[in-house]
């Protein structure tokens, strides 16, 4: 028999957060300890949450330890941003690659396709910086939703006692409010 076996469906730590920089600074202490990306999970949007559930939350303390709250996998932040300039620069080289197509193939001077393909990566840019705003601004209003809620929920799948106790000691150091160890169910 296994450690994990001893520990019921698993076990993890938990925490709230009453702003973004506290609980960055957590998920950065917990990945330099060892945790992976993929044992890192945030509450999910508040659609997310209403939909799956059934009803609105109140405050974040309720879903805590709650099996059933939807979760979304931690993103890091350098994840995100190289997101929103790789869509930039593709739908940029898209508008240049298709309005230049265009004068060329239809017999246009080296200046028209020139002149097409700036304005053609000009028009995708705004959309893809435009998109870019959408993937930032979606991802502070979900922090805002949250913090109005009372705050940022963190979850750190652990793999062991020490990871517990690990997991513990940072949530803490990093102002995390209600810290405490809880055992998964099946459904998580």
């Amino acid at each position: 028999m296994t450690a994990s076996d001893n520990r019921g469906d698993g076990r993890e730590a938990v925490g709230v957060f009453t702003d973004a920089a506290s609980l960055q600074g957590a998920i950065d202490d917990l990945l330099a300890a060892g945790f992976g990306l993929e044992a890192l999970s945030l509450l999910a949007s508040e659609e997310a949450v209403e939909e799956k559930l059934g009803h609105k939350y109140q405050k974040v303390d309720e879903l805590e330890d709650d099996p059933a709250a939807p979760r979304t996998r931690y993103v890091p932040l350098r994840t995100v941003e190289d997101a929103e300039r790789a869509s930039i620069g593709a739908l940029g080289l898209l508008g240049a690659l298709g309005a230049s197509g265009a004068v060329v193939a239809s017999g246009g001077a080296l200046a028209s396709a020139a002149l097409a393909a700036g304005l053609g990566a000009g028009s995708w840019a705004l959309l893809g910086e435009f998109l870019a705003k959408f993937i930032g601004a979606s991802h502070a209003e979900r922090i805002k939703e949250q913090i109005a809620h009372g705050g940022l929920l963190l979850w750190a799948r652990c793999a062991d006692e020490a990871q517990e106790a690990t997991a513990q000691r940072v949530l803490t150091r990093h102002s995390g409010r209600d810290v405490h160890i809880h055992t998964l169910t099946a459904q998580v």
